[in-house]
C-alpha cells in the first residue's frame, strides 16, 4: 500500500482562468495604444516628434514589465503539509544547521538577535539533529556575551517550552533577569569593534550551576562565529558570512539541510522544520529539490501599512505563481536549503579538483564525502586541531583561488545574494516550493521609518541591476536554462528598476506641457480616448480586486499605490545610479544594515497610518494631464502634509524644500522656454491643432509591483500610473470659443499639476537628503530633483497668470 502523501499541491483553477482572461482584453488594449501611437507619427508635427517618440518608448517599456508581470499569475497553486505523518521515530529524521547572520549591535540589537537564537533553539525537532550558528561580523564582545547569557537562559527555557507545548518561542516579556544582564553587558561594554576582526568560533554551554540544569534535557549545539575581516580585502557582505558558515559547520556537524534567519526573524511556529520536511522528505519532489521558501512576516505592521512592508504582491500574489510553475525565488531569509544544492556538480569531482573549487582545509573535504557526523565535543571545547581549522576557515583569504562566491555557496556579484543564488540554482534544474501555513512560521521586525524603507529598497533595486548587467542576466541567460515563464518571473524583477523612467517622465512632462497649453493624449471626444482611460481605470481596477481578494481594504490599495510611486521615483531610481557607478568602478559596494533599533515615537506615527484625501473633479480640456497630475497629488499628499503643517518629526525640513524648489523651478522656466520656442501658438495652442498625442503609464500586471526579497524582496506595487486626456488649447487663447472660462480651466488645471509636482520633486528631495551615501549620488540626486519637485511653484504662479489674463 503506498504511503500517504507528506503534502498537496492545490492549483486556483479559478483565480488562473480570470487572470488569464483579464491578460488578454489587456493585451488588445495596448496593442490597440501601440497602433495608435504609430499611425499618429506619420501626422505629428516635426518639433515635437522627439517628445512623442521619448512617450512612445516608455509606453512600450510599460507594457514590456506588464506583459513580464503576467507570468506570476498564469497557474498560482496552494500547498498543505501534513507533518504528522512524518516517521514515528523523530531520530530517523534529517539534522538540521540553523545560520543566523548578525552585522552591526548597534543597528540590531543583541536582545532581538538573542530572542532569534533562542526561538531556533526551541524549534520541535530531535535536539541532537539540530545546530544553531550566529555569525557576527561585527566581532563583538557584547553580542557573544548575549550568546552565552542566552544558552544560561535556554537551559531552563527549552524544557518548559517542551514540558507545557508553548507555541512562540521567542520568550519576550517571560525573562526580564535575562534581559537585565543585557542591559548590564550594553553598559558596560564597547560595541565598537576596530575594522580588522580576528577570526573566532567558539561553541557555547551553559555553565551555571543551576539546579534545574541538572534535570534538563538535551540542548541542540549552539557556536558563535566571527569570521576575519581585513579592509581593504572583499568581504561579501552577508553572502560571504554565510558560504563562512557552510564551511564552519560542515566539520562540526554538516547536516544536510540549513534553516537560514535573519538576526530579527523569530521563529514562531516550532513546527516549521517538520513542515519543511514534508518537501524534503517527499521520495518523489526531493531529488530535484532545493529548498523550502516560507513567507516573511512581521509582527509590527500597522493596520493601515502604509509602507506596504508585509510585501503583500510578493508573498500572496507573486510567490503562489512561481510555485506552480518552478517555485519561488530564494527570499534572504525563512528558508530550509539542501546544502547538496549550494555545492551542486562538484560532489563528484576528484580530489585534487575538490582542493581547487572547496579550498585546501583536509577537514573540509572529508565533510564532502559524508553527512550529519556531528563532532564530539567535550566541555564545550573543541580539539586544538578543530579549533585551528574551523578558524582557518573562517579566515580572510580561505576563498581566495577557489570557487566559493562564484560556482559553489551563496554567490557574490550582487548585493542580494538571495535572488542570484536562487535564479543560478532554478537555472541548473533545481526546484522550490513555497510553503505558506495559516500560522505564520517566522516572524520579523518590518521597517517602520520612510527612511530606512528606501535605503533598503535602494540597495534591493542596486542588487537587482547588478545580475541584469553581468554575463548572468535573466532575460538572456536564463532563457535556454528555465522555463519561459520562470524566465518571465525573473526578468521582471531584473528589470524593476527601469520603472524609474517613466515615473519620472510622467511627474514632469504632463505638468510642464499642461502649463504650456500642449496636449498629450487624444481629446475627449476621440474614441481613442476610450484606450487610454480603459488602461488606465481597469489597472486599478484590477489591482483593488487582488488587494480586496488577499484580505486587504481600500486604504491598503491606496497606501500600496502611494509607496510605489514614492520608490519608483526615489530607491528605483538611486539603486539604478548605484548600479551604473559601480559598473563604471565609480564606486564601491558598500551595504548598510537596516536599523532595527525600536523608536517609540517613530512606531506610533507608523501605527496611526495616513487617512486623509483629496477629491476634486475635471474638465473636458486637457483632461489627460489634469487627470494625471491630480492622481498624483492625491497620492502624495502626505508629503504635501508634511512640507505645510506637520510640526513633528515627520515635518520635511525647509532646506530639503527650499532646494528642492529653487532646482525645480530652473527646470520648468527652461522647460517652457524650449517648448514655447518649439511650438509657439499655433500647432498645439489653438483650436486647429489637432488632437494631441502624448505617453500613457501602464501599470506593472494586475496593478502594481514589487520587490525582494528579497531577499528582499520587494517591495512596492505598480498602481497603473496611466495617464489619459485630451486637450488641444490653452485657457483663454482656444479657438472652440470657451474664451474666459477656459482660462479658469487652465488656471485650475496648471494648479493642480503645480502641487503635483511639487509633492512628487519633495519625495526625491527627502530621499536625496537622507539616503544618499556618497557625494556622488549626492550630486546627481539633487540634479534629479530639479525635474519635478518645484515645478510647483512655477506652474502655481503661471496659473495665477492666466487666471489675471481671462479676468
Amino acid at each position: 500500500m503506498e504511503p500517504l502523501p507528506l503534502h498537496l499541491c492545490k492549483p486556483y483553477k479559478l483565480s488562473s482562468i480570470l487572470n488569464r482572461l483579464y491578460s488578454l482584453i489587456h493585451v488588445t488594449a495596448l496593442t490597440s495604444l501601440i497602433y495608435y501611437r504609430v499611425s499618429s507619427l506619420a501626422s505629428t508635427p516635426l518639433a515635437s516628434l522627439p517628445a512623442q517618440l521619448l512617450v512612445f518608448a516608455l509606453e512600450l517599456l510599460l507594457s514590456l514589465l506588464w506583459l513580464l508581470n503576467q507570468a506570476y499569475l498564469w497557474n498560482p497553486v496552494s500547498r498543505r503539509v501534513f507533518p504528522e505523518r512524518l516517521p514515528e521515530n523523530e531520530q530517523n529524521l534529517p539534522a538540521i544547521d540553523v545560520f543566523i547572520c548578525t552585522a552591526d549591535p548597534k543597528k540590531e540589537p543583541p536582545l532581538e538577535v538573542m530572542n532569534t537564537v533562542l526561538s531556533a533553539m526551541a524549534l520541535d525537532y530531535p535536539s541532537k539533529k539540530l545546530h544553531v550558528y550566529l555569525s557576527d561580523d561585527a566581532g563583538s564582545a557584547l553580542t557573544l556575551l548575549a550568546l552565552r547569557q542566552a544558552c544560561a537562559f535556554a537551559s531552563s527555557w527549552l524544557p518548559f517550552c517542551r514540558r507545557f507545548g508553548i507555541k512562540t518561542r521567542c520568550p519576550k516579556r517571560k525573562y526580564e533577569l535575562f534581559k537585565e544582564h543585557i542591559r548590564i553587558a550594553e553598559e558596560e561594554k564597547s560595541s565598537a569593534t576596530d575594522k580588522i576582526n580576528p577570526s573566532i568560533v567558539e561553541v557555547i554551554i551553559d555553565k551555571s550551576d543551576d539546579e534545574v540544569r541538572t534535570n534538563q534535557v538535551e540542548m541542540p549545539l549552539l557556536v558563535y562565529v566571527s569570521r576575519e575581516k581585513r579592509p581593504p580585502h572583499p568581504h561579501h557582505f552577508k553572502a560571504g558570512a554565510l558560504n563562512c558558515l557552510l564551511r564552519v559547520s560542515s566539520i562540526l556537524s554538516n547536516s544536510p539541510y540549513i534553516l537560514v534567519l535573519d538576526c530579527d526573524m523569530y521563529c514562531n511556529d516550532p513546527t516549521s522544520a517538520k513542515q519543511a520536511m514534508c518537501f524534503h522528505l517527499d521520495p518523489k519532489l526531493s531529488p530535484s529539490l532545493a529548498f523550502v521558501q516560507f513567507p516573511q512576516k512581521f509582527h509590527n505592521i500597522s493596520s493601515n501599512d502604509i509602507y506596504d512592508s508585509q510585501l503583500r504582491t510578493t508573498f500572496q500574489v507573486r510567490w503562489p505563481g512561481m510555485d506552480g510553475i518552478q517555485g519561488p525565488m530564494l527570499s534572504g531569509t525563512c528558508f530550509y536549503m539542501k546544502r547538496e544544492a549550494l555545492y551542486g556538480i562538484f560532489l563528484q569531482k576528484e580530489l585534487h579538483h575538490l582542493k581547487e573549487s572547496f579550498g585546501p582545509s583536509n577537514e573540509l573535504i572529508i565533510s564532502l564525502q559524508r553527512s550529519n557526523q556531528r563532532k564530539t565535543i567535550g566541555n564545550g571545547t573543541l580539539s586544538s586541531t578543530l579549533q585551528q581549522e574551523a578558524q582557518f576557515l573562517a579566515s580572510y583569504n580561505y576563498e581566495t583561488n577557489t570557487l566559493w562566491g562564484k560556482q559553489i555557496g551563496y554567490l557574490y556579484k550582487s548585493l542580494i545574494e538571495d535572488y542570484f543564488t536562487g535564479f543560478i540554482l532554478h537555472c541548473k534544474g533545481w526546484k522550490s516550493v513555497f510553503c505558506n501555513p495559516s500560522r505564520s512560521a517566522f516572524l520579523g521586525s518590518a521597517t517602520s521609518s520612510l527612511n530606512d524603507t528606501l535605503v533598503q529598497g535602494t540597495r534591493w533595486n542596486c542588487g537587482l541591476l547588478e545580475v541584469t548587467f553581468s554575463k548572468c542576466s535573466p532575460p538572456l541567460y536564463g532563457l535556454s536554462r528555465m522555463p519561459l515563464l520562470q524566465t518571465m518571473c525573473y526578468s521582471y524583477y531584473a528589470l524593476q528598476p527601469f520603472y524609474s523612467l517613466p515615473l519620472w517622465c510622467l511627474a514632469s512632462v504632463p505638468q510642464l506641457c499642461l502649463i504650456n497649453g500642449i496636449s498629450l493624449y487624444p481629446k475627449v471626444s476621440s474614441p481613442w480616448f476610450v484606450i487610454f482611460s480603459s488602461i488606465f481605470l481597469c489597472s486599478l481596477l484590477k489591482h483593488l480586486v487582488d488587494v480586496l481578494v488577499t484580505g486587504g481594504s481600500v486604504q491598503t490599495w491606496c497606501n500600496e499605490q502611494r509607496i510605489w510611486m514614492i520608490k519608483s521615483l526615489t530607491c528605483y531610481t538611486y539603486g539604478t545610479i548605484d548600479a551604473i557607478l559601480k559598473c563604471f568602478g565609480m564606486k564601491q559596494p558598500c551595504f548598510s544594515p537596516t536599523n532595527k533599533v525600536s523608536d517609540d515615537e517613530q512606531a506610533k506615527l507608523h501605527q496611526l497610518g495616513i487617512t486623509r484625501m483629496v477629491i476634486s473633479g475635471g474638465a473636458n480640456e486637457l483632461l489627460g494631464q489634469v487627470i494625471l497630475s491630480f492622481y498624483i497629488l492625491l497620492e502624495s499628499y502626505p508629503i504635501i502634509e508634511g512640507m505645510a503643517w506637520r510640526k513633528d518629526t515627520g515635518l520635511v525640513p525647509a532646506s530639503v524644500a527650499l532646494l528642492s524648489f529653487v532646482l525645480s523651478i530652473i527646470f520648468l522656466l527652461l522647460g517652457s522656454v524650449v517648448l514655447s520656442s518649439k511650438f509657439g501658438s499655433g500647432d498645439f495652442g489653438n483650436g486647429s491643432g489637432g488632437d494631441g498625442h502624448g505617453g500613457v503609464g501602464h501599470s506593472g500586471g494586475d496593478g502594481h509591483s514589487g520587490g525582494g526579497g528579497h531577499s528582499d524582496g520587494d517591495e512596492g506595487n505598480v498602481g497603473g500610473d496611466d495617464g489619459n486626456g485630451s486637450g488641444d488649447g490653452r485657457g483663454g487663447h482656444a479657438s472652440d470659443g470657451s474664451g474666459g472660462g477656459g482660462g479658469a480651466v487652465a488656471a485650475a488645471a496648471a494648479a493642480t499639476a503645480a502641487m503635483a509636482a511639487m509633492a512628487t520633486a519633495a519625495t526625491m528631495a527627502i530621499m536625496t537628503a537622507t539616503t544618499a551615501t556618497t557625494a556622488t549620488t549626492m550630486t546627481a540626486a539633487t540634479a534629479t530633483t530639479a525635474v519635478t519637485m518645484t515645478a510647483a511653484a512655477a506652474m502655481t504662479a503661471s496659473a495665477y497668470m492666466a487666471a489675471a489674463e481671462d479676468t
